[in-house]
């Protein structure tokens, strides 16, 4: 598995990669919410964060995650690709080459939350609302 710098060219496949992961983590999630994000995370969010994805032997996109100001600010791995390590491997990129030291989780994604805690993060607050002010509480973490 390779970590790469993500090229613009990237973003439409970035955007299938982030869609797949969210239906198959985000039961909690609306469909018109999800709906609503999908062009803001395409034409705003990915060119707010220093993104990086892993690619398979065959460059294939399984994953990526998007660092800003020391805090990931998405992390979405391929279905298929669960599992295997990829989030483990995007998460320790983002800390050791980006800085990352913080990441805010939806409560209701319960593996996430899980996944952060055991890679070393702590909660230190909480918000009752996401990013965009809809009723989907967020976990503030830190390492």
């Amino acid at each position: 598995m390779n970590i790469e710098i993500v090229e613009k060219a990237d973003h439409l496949k970035l955007i299938e990669v982030w869609e797949a992961s969210v239906r198959a983590t985000h039961d909690f999630l609306a469909e018109d919410d999800l709906q609503e994000l999908k062009p803001l995370i395409l034409e705003q969010y990915f060119d707010a964060v220093d993104l990086r994805c892993a690619k398979n032997a065959h460059g294939e996109i399984q994953g990526f995650c998007g660092v800003r100001d020391g805090n990931i600010e998405m992390l979405f791995i391929s279905p298929d690709a669960r599992g295997k390590g990829i989030g483990a491997l995007l998460s320790a990129h983002a800390i050791k080459e980006q800085g990352a030291s913080k990441v805010d989780v939806n409560e209701q994604n319960e593996r996430a939350l899980g996944f952060y805690q055991h890679i070393g993060f702590k909660v230190i607050g909480r918000s009752l609302v996401d990013g965009q002010g809809k009723p989907y509480p967020l976990l503030h973490m830190a390492l």
